[in-house]
């Protein structure tokens, strides 16, 4: 008897489905997209309608003939990837690939891998939405463009190895404005007051601030010095203090919606420091299935890449459920909350992002996750249910009080405070709601000012923006989908153009100028309305109301004309090369400043003949270190102190007497870690030639002991061997033959 064949891009999420279905389906992964344009060609005939020419990447040739031989073999084929425009990209490219009677094929789509949900999906197949495929295929195709076209322009002149993207740039700019209005701040002096008051008959005291003036409203740069802050502590000198009024009044904080990828991203990054990347593969780790003891592999989300905030009635009932076993109909709404999606093109039929089941509570699965696993399940379960919770009500008190002195101005200042008085959906989902306590006042009581402070003050430029603040903003301003956040931040990290300080996002030299040229010659690329627009575009083609082609070609023409233009225009050295009064000590010839991949460096205007380069001091180029810094190390060859300076691979040690001496000595990166082979040399990390990264010992070429992952200083509990990192969250031993794992805890 023939088998029906489903086909999902994962090999873990094809483990989780099997278990729901019987002996007559077998479940297969395609291990992503099977097809994709070409690696070293355009892959795009701008002659015809952009058509693509797709090919199978070598690394996917394998598992393309073994679908090719089970779909052969198969009664019925399912293309199961995900429910997004991607995922119905990859169903179509499988049925391409394939070339089966159309007969035979099935689409099925569900957000969460549960037997119910699996079921459903069989019941109700459905044709391929060519309208999905085509938006795929257009933002394909137009990125393919951008970076095929673009990039080469900028090796031509910048230098080699660049990258442009038509979402990646506007990210880029984004952090390069930012960091540019931060240099260009002006601090603004002001000044505030506030005043330590207590009733004439008790102790209790509260801070009121300056609030008025002789019946106005102060701005928050009414006293904008010391004089005038000064001015006041005159006035106020002798004066007679009483409450003017007390408002009291409830106000109720509402739940927020279950998460999106985007809050998904912020949150995680504002509570646990996850970057973008970190949160959505751990999402996808919860969502294509965990491991739960006798019930095996188990999905525990819904879908990660999502801008809906629709949840399905089926979980309402059940967060409902769980809320009045666990915690009592008083956190029950009387009608269950509905959501509204603020994100354009939103799709409703998708949902947000929650747990399959409310029943599984973070306490019942913590065993089976690792740290990161268990601390994202926990907030996306706390989330989802908490929005289906009562309000929070808060008691506010506003007491604003007088100061009066015959013949001076009336001074009025104000007190604040907050009770919580029902925590309503804070029980589950707790956010920042800090109490600020007042004493029992009433109208008319007398006041006595304990003390009376004066408080300097400066405006603040605005933050660097970090992975959170970075995201809303794009989502904010329509530039990219959900899938696409966190692979974007990622490039631009890889790429050389943002380093991490902390978790702020800080440009570098290469970033600003990369910038300035696209800003100055592709203003429409790097332009925030223009890729918002192309975005809702693309969304017009997703829902059948344009055609991909003439979308397009109406970007490309223009593009392609004006890349021409400019490869006339721009000059590399206008553009990449800035003159110094600095001679070559080789040559003596002049030395000028250039920027590569790498970042800024100082080249003789002599090459090829003469080679020199070094270093530009006061930099914070990818290729310098401020001044490059002496280090408490001696040149071996000739004495000389050692300074740090940065290559193409990183740091590197460097003799200061250079170019005289050339010495060069590479710093050893430890793991905190004893060889466990000769007990004497640490374990370093190094490379190989490839660049691929090895751990060591440091006492080579004495000792080779070297393993391949990064040790942890773990024993293992069986062998006794080293415990190293190894992929999903796990340690497992280096011991040979030995199997034992363990999660990271």
């Amino acid at each position: 008897m023939k088998k029906n064949l489903v086909i999902v891009e994962s090999p873990t999420k094809a483990k989780t489905i099997t278990k729901f279905l019987g002996r007559n389906y077998k479940v297969m992964s395609s291990f992503g997209h099977v097809r994709d344009l070409p690696k070293n060609d355009l892959g795009v005939d701008t002659e015809n309608d952009f058509a693509p020419k797709y090919v199978i990447p070598t690394k996917s040739r394998k598992v393309a003939s073994e679908l090719k031989k089970a779909a052969k073999d198969a009664e019925v084929i399912y293309f199961a990837s995900d429910e997004d425009r991607e995922g119905e990209a990859i169903s179509w490219h499988l049925k391409e690939m394939l070339n089966i009677d159309p007969k035979r094929t099935r689409r099925i789509t569900f957000h969460e891998i549960t037997g119910t949900a699996i079921k459903k999906a069989l019941e109700n197949p459905r044709d391929i939405d060519n309208h999905l495929v085509d938006a795929q295929q257009a933002r394909r195709v137009l990125d393919r463009l951008v970076g095929y076209k673009l990039s080469p322009f900028l090796w031509r002149k910048v230098a080699r190895g660049l990258s442009a993207g038509r979402v990646q740039s506007v990210v880029v700019r984004l952090i390069v404005e930012r960091e540019r209005e931060i240099g260009e701040f002006k601090p603004q002096e002001y000044w505030s007051i506030e005043a330590l008051l207590h009733r004439q008959n008790d102790t209790e005291t509260f801070v009121a601030k300056l609030h008025r003036r002789d019946g106005e409203i102060l701005d928050k740069f009414a006293l904008a010095n010391e004089d005038a802050a000064q001015q006041v502590l005159g006035d106020l000198d002798g004066s007679t203090w009483t409450v003017k009024s007390v408002e009291k009044k409830t106000v109720k904080k509402k739940p927020l919606p279950p998460f999106t990828t985007s809050t998904l991203q912020q949150d995680a990054n504002n509570r646990f420091g996850f970057s973008s990347k970190q949160t959505m593969v751990i999402a996808q780790q919860l969502y294509e299935g965990i491991e739960l003891g006798d019930e095996g592999s188990t999905g525990l989300i819904t879908y990660m890449r999502t801008d809906s905030v629709n949840l399905s009635d089926d979980f309402v009932g059940e967060s409902r459920d769980w809320l009045t076993k666990n915690l009592g109909n008083e956190y029950l709404p009387d009608v269950p909350r509905r959501y509204e999606n603020k994100s354009k093109g939103a799709q409703e039929a998708h949902e947000a992002i929650r747990p399959t089941s409310a029943a599984l509570h973070p306490k019942i699965v913590a065993k089976h996750l690792d740290s990161r696993q268990a601390k994202l399940y926990d907030l996306i379960w706390r989330r989802a249910v908490a929005s289906q919770m009562v309000d929070a009500e808060i008691d506010t008190v506003t007491v604003d009080t007088e100061a009066t002195n015959q013949g001076r101005p009336v001074y009025g200042f104000r007190a604040t405070g907050s009770t919580l008085v029902k925590k309503g959906y804070l029980e589950v989902y707790q956010s920042e709601t800090k109490e600020n306590l007042l004493p029992e006042l009433d109208k008319g009581d007398g006041l006595l000012a304990e003390k009376i402070e004066p408080k300097q003050h400066f405006t603040e430029p605005p933050p660097r923006y970090t992975e959170a603040s970075l995201v809303k903003t794009l989502e904010e301003n329509g530039i990219g989908r959900p899938s696409t956040y966190a692979p974007t931040i990622s490039t631009v990290v890889d790429r050389g153009y943002v380093e991490k300080d902390g978790r702020k996002l800080k440009p570098t030299d290469l970033a600003t100028l990369v910038n300035d040229l696209l800003v100055q010659h592709f203003p429409n690329i790097v332009d925030l309305q223009f890729t918002a627009k192309m975005e809702n575009d693309l969304d017009d083609v997703a829902t059948g109301h344009k055609d991909w082609v003439p979308v397009i070609r109406d970007f490309y023409l223009p593009f392609e004309e004006n890349l021409k233009m400019k490869e006339k225009e721009v000059n590399k050295k206008d553009v990449a090369e800035e003159s110094t009064d600095e001679k070559c000590e080789l040559c003596s010839k002049p030395m000028i400043i250039k920027i590569g991949r790498y970042g800024k460096f100082m080249a003789c205007t002599g090459f090829p003949e003469c080679r020199n380069t070094k270093a530009v001091e006061g930099t914070d180029g990818d290729t310098t270190t401020e001044a490059t810094p002496e280090t408490d190390q001696k040149c071996e060859a000739c004495g000389s102190p050692m300074i740090i300076k940065r290559g193409r691979f990183g740091p590197f040690l460097s003799c200061s007497g250079y170019p005289k001496c050339k010495t060069i000595k590479s710093i050893q990166k430890k793991v905190g870690v004893n060889c466990p082979q000769c007990s004497n040399g640490e374990i370093i990390e190094k490379k190989t030639r490839k660049g691929k990264t090895f751990y060591a010992c440091s006492g080579y070429p004495k000792c080779d002991f070297a393993l391949w992952s990064r040790p942890t200083g773990d024993i293992c509990p069986k062998c006794k061997q080293l415990m190293v990192i190894a992929k999903k969250d796990e340690v497992k031993c280096s011991g040979e033959g030995c199997s034992h794992t363990q999660p990271i805890t």
